[in-house]
């Protein structure tokens, strides 16, 4: 005998609800500190939070990049003797289990060592009528990407107080009368994030 509960293959099931980490992000090694709080959805590739680190701290992806998270690293494709590093558009923030590494790495612009040291913080519902990816926090403009790393930044900052030397004016020249290195500018992030999200 048949039960009328069977039968039922075609049934949907619901799908898990999909998840968004919670994470902050600080240049390593930059006094004062610049940070991000980044939210992004568990099915993110890693590629496009590369996309999304860039738009976060005003750079413009002139540069290799690389994840590290231990030994693994995800990037620009790279296979040699001493150095993998696997392509970063094959691999999702779900498929590198996000939640169990508390920290991981992204290395830009190789000569100059930008570093962005990665906390996970914490998992979260999806909250509709919110674009994802989206920053909801921050501090301090991020460095200038040419400046020249992080030793050159700090010297950029000790010009930029004395506006009347020659370096300050030539800083100020370079750098332009809109850059302020104490400002972040949440609303012109989450801007170019709606952007990247379409």
């Amino acid at each position: 005998m048949i039960s009328l509960h069977e039968g039922r293959g075609g049934a949907r099931r619901k799908r898990p609800t999909e998840r968004v980490f919670q994470l902050h992000l600080k240049i390593a090694g930059c006094q004062p500190r610049i940070w991000r709080r980044l939210l992004v959805r568990e099915t993110m590739w890693l590629s496009r939070l590369h996309d999304t680190i860039q738009v976060a701290f005003d750079w413009y992806d002139y540069q290799t990049h690389a994840f590290a998270f231990g030994d693994l690293r995800f990037g620009n494709p790279v296979k040699r003797d001493d150095e993998v590093v696997e392509d970063d558009r094959d691999v999702t923030l779900a498929d590198v289990n996000l939640e169990s590494h508390e920290h991981f790495t992204y290395g830009y612009h190789f000569d100059e060592s930008w570093l962005v040291e990665i906390a996970f913080e914490r998992l979260q519902p999806l909250k509709k009528g919110l674009s994802y990816p989206h920053c909801p926090g921050g501090g301090r403009a991020g460095p200038p990407e040419d400046c020249g790393g992080i030793e050159a930044y700090h010297d950029m900052l000790a010009c930029i107080k004395e506006p009347a030397t020659d370096l300050g004016r030539e800083w100020l020249e370079w750098l332009g009368p809109d850059y302020d290195p104490e400002a972040c500018d949440l609303a012109k992030i989450n801007q170019g994030l709606r952007k990247l999200a379409k």
